[in-house]
C-alpha cells in the first residue's frame, strides 16, 4: 500500500487533458488565436516538463509517503510552490491567454493579483497558513481539504512567479531590479518557517505521531529534515533565480552600453 501510486481518476484524466489541450492550442488550433505565433521548442519543453513534475508531485509515491513523512510532504509542497510553476509559466505563450482577458473584469483582476506586493502576500499567507498545525492536520485527514490545499498552493505560486516568468504583454514582468529585490524577500518567510520547524523541540503535527515510521526515520528526525528542506533548498531556489535575473540584466546593460 505504501509504495502505491495515487491513481485518483480525476488526476489521471485532468493532467493528460491539460497536456493535450496545450498541444492542440499551440498546434492545429493556433489559427483560432489572434496574434498567435509558433511556440519555440524550448518553451514547449518547459511546459511539458512542468506538467511531468506536477504528475510526479501528485501521482507518484511521493503523494503516498507525504501521509507518513513530514519531509516527503514538504518535498511535495516545494515542488508545487517553487519548481512546477516557473516551468509552466515559461512555457505558456502570452497569446494563449488572450481570450481570458475578454471576460469582464478578468484583466483588471489579473493585473491586481500579479502585482509583486499582492502576489508576495497572497502566496506567503497561503503557504504559511497551510503549515499551521491545525490546518495541516485537517488537510491530511480530509481528502477534499487536501485537494484544496494543493490547488491553493499551486495557484498562489503561479501568481507569485508571474512577475518573473509571465509571458503575457497585458501582464508584464517586473523590472529586473524589482525582480531581484522581490525574489530576495520571497526567500525570507520560508527560511524563517523552515528554521522554526527545524529547531522545534516537540512534535508540531499530531498526525505524524500516529503514523508508522518508515525506513527507521524517527519522528523528530523527520520533522527536522522537513524544516531543513524548506529552509535550505527552498531559499536556494529563490537565490538561484535571483542570480540569473541579475546577471542577465547586467549583461543586457553591457551589450546596450557597447
Amino acid at each position: 500500500m505504501i509504495d502505491s501510486w495515487n491513481l485518483e481518476p480525476a488526476l489521471l484524466i485532468m493532467l493528460p487533458a491539460q497536456v493535450l489541450g496545450y498541444l492542440l492550442c499551440i498546434g492545429p488550433l493556433r489559427r483560432f488565436f489572434p496574434g498567435a505565433a509558433p511556440v519555440p521548442p524550448l518553451r514547449r519543453q518547459s511546459f511539458l516538463l512542468g506538467m511531468a513534475l506536477l504528475f510526479v508531485a501528485l501521482v507518484s509515491p511521493i503523494d503516498t509517503y507525504a501521509g507518513y513523512l513530514f519531509s516527503a510532504h514538504m518535498i511535495q509542497h516545494l515542488m508545487l510552490a517553487l519548481v512546477v510553476p516557473p516551468f509552466l509559466l515559461a512555457g505558456i505563450p502570452g497569446w494563449l491567454l488572450a481570450p481570458l482577458w475578454r471576460i469582464p473584469l478578468a484583466l483588471r483582476l489579473a493585473r491586481w493579483l500579479t502585482r509583486p506586493l499582492v502576489a508576495f502576500l497572497l502566496f506567503n499567507v497561503v503557504f504559511i497558513g497551510w503549515h499551521v498545525p491545525a490546518l495541516y492536520d485537517l488537510a491530511l485527514r480530509e481528502q477534499r481539504v487536501h485537494i484544496y490545499e494543493h490547488l491553493t498552493i499551486l495557484f498562489s505560486a503561479l501568481l507569485t512567479w508571474w512577475p518573473i516568468f509571465g509571458n503575457a504583454a497585458e501582464l508584464p514582468r517586473a523590472h529586473p531590479l524589482l525582480q531581484t529585490a522581490y525574489l530576495f524577500l520571497q526567500s525570507l518567510p520560508s527560511t524563517i518557517l523552515g528554521a522554526l520547524i527545524s529547531f522545534a523541540t516537540d512534535p508540531l503535527y499530531p498526525h505524524y505521531t500516529t503514523m508508522p515510521r518508515l525506513w527507521g526515520i524517527g519522528l523528530m528526525e523527520d520533522q527536522q529534515a522537513a524544516g531543513l528542506i524548506m529552509w535550505i533548498p527552498g531559499s536556494l531556489v529563490f537565490f538561484a533565480v535571483m542570480a540569473v535575473v541579475f546577471v542577465t540584466w547586467l549583461n543586457r546593460g553591457d551589450r546596450v552600453a557597447s
